[in-house]
């Protein structure tokens, strides 16, 4: 039997150059930090931090009716987007309403819009896609292997970026959040991010990524790995596919019940009548811990409305203490007491709204 190709991003020999220690993720090669997990975290929330998210997959939908496709395809409405450049978080729901994949969809223009799929679910996304797009016959949907991506993120993100790429600044310096903009020939600079600070996601061709990277680390920015990405978005409350929601789980069970639009009636998007047929019977919730521990996903949840579980667990850098995201009985409310099985032992904890920090700042 053979063995599945081991992916690497454009990046990959400058990853291996600076030390990282690279693990597995989703058959790619990334790097999981370049020495201190807790340092790269720092960075970001203090300074800027730049990550190789070249796994990403973008698609490019085009073609007669992709806007009608995309309004079929995504629970959020992409008719609402005003402008070129205006971007759309939204989820791909299966035909129970559970989640296929979140992701990240921008205006082009016209019938013109490009999708960021997950790494670790972009080939059963392109099926899915592809599936959906068989009643729109003159439609595009193609994947960018030929593309990297960067995400340069923390408060000083933005003039990091300028000192690397000055002649970026006069097209994204007025950029808004969940807006991009093309600064050059095939490439797209976003004002978006996972980690709760401000920042840019950069999507360029793959043969300048590496001198972009370098240009980058030139003016400062800390390279960052999935290490530290991992212990930013859950301080930042943020999802992660595959452990916060899956096929299984529905928008309303996530906490992305803000994603799904029903405002217009006759808008038939996947999984919609589900939905509505559905009502939840759990919520996500977070979880401070009272006592030292850790926090993972799968441990098991007491509350005084019943039994729920962490889908995402860590120590919190900003915080000093350990958090999770967990998905709990749906009267169970923001500052009442819960406890968390670790090891065959109960641990008191606090049910808390997400996000746990925002702009560098405790939020819980």
């Amino acid at each position: 039997m053979s063995q599945p190709e081991t992916l690497r991003t454009p990046l990959f020999a400058a990853h291996a150059a600076r030390g990282a220690k690279l693990t597995d993720f989703g058959g790619w090669q990334m790097p999981l930090h370049y020495g201190s997990q807790v340092a790269e975290h720092q960075a970001v929330r203090r300074a800027a931090g730049v990550f190789d998210v070249s796994h990403m997959r973008s698609v490019d939908v085009g073609g007669a009716g992709g806007r009608a496709y995309l309004r079929r395809l995504l629970c959020g409405d992409v008719g609402r987007l005003a402008a070129p450049g205006k971007a759309l978080y939204s989820c791909m729901l299966n035909d129970s309403g559970g989640v296929v994949d979140d992701l990240i969809a921008y205006w082009l223009g016209g019938e013109r819009y490009r999708l960021v799929v997950n790494a670790a679910t972009a080939a059963s996304d392109m099926d899915w896609m592809r599936q959906v797009a068989a009643a729109f016959h003159e439609l595009r949907v193609a994947p960018r292997s030929d593309l990297a991506m960067l995400a340069v993120q923390g408060p000083g993100a933005r003039a990091a970026v300028w000192r690397a790429r000055p002649g970026w600044r006069a097209a994204s310096h007025t950029l808004g959040p969940f807006c991009a903009v093309q600064a050059e020939p095939e490439v797209l600079v976003a004002r978006t991010g996972y980690t709760g600070e401000d920042g840019f996601e950069i999507t360029l061709p793959a043969p300048r990524s590496v001198a972009l990277w370098d240009a980058l680390l030139a003016a400062g920015v800390a390279p960052c790995g999935l290490a530290a990405r991992d212990t930013l978005r859950l301080e930042a409350g943020l999802n992660l596919y595959g452990q916060d929601m899956d096929a299984s789980t529905t928008p309303l069970e996530a906490g992305l019940a803000w994603t799904v639009d029903c405002s217009d009636p006759r808008r038939d998007f996947v999984g919609r009548r589900a939905l509505e047929a559905r009502a939840p019977s759990r919520r996500r919730a977070g979880l401070t811990l009272l006592e030292r521990g850790v926090l993972r996903s799968h441990m098991r949840v007491r509350t005084a409305h019943g039994e729920g579980e962490t889908t995402s667990g860590t120590f919190s850098p900003t915080l000093g203490a350990a958090i999770a995201l967990a998905r709990l009985p749906l009267a169970t409310a923001a500052g009442e007491p819960a406890e968390v099985e670790i090891r065959g032992r109960w641990h008191p904890a606090r049910i808390v709204e997400p996000p746990f920090v925002r702009n560098g700042k405790a939020r819980v």
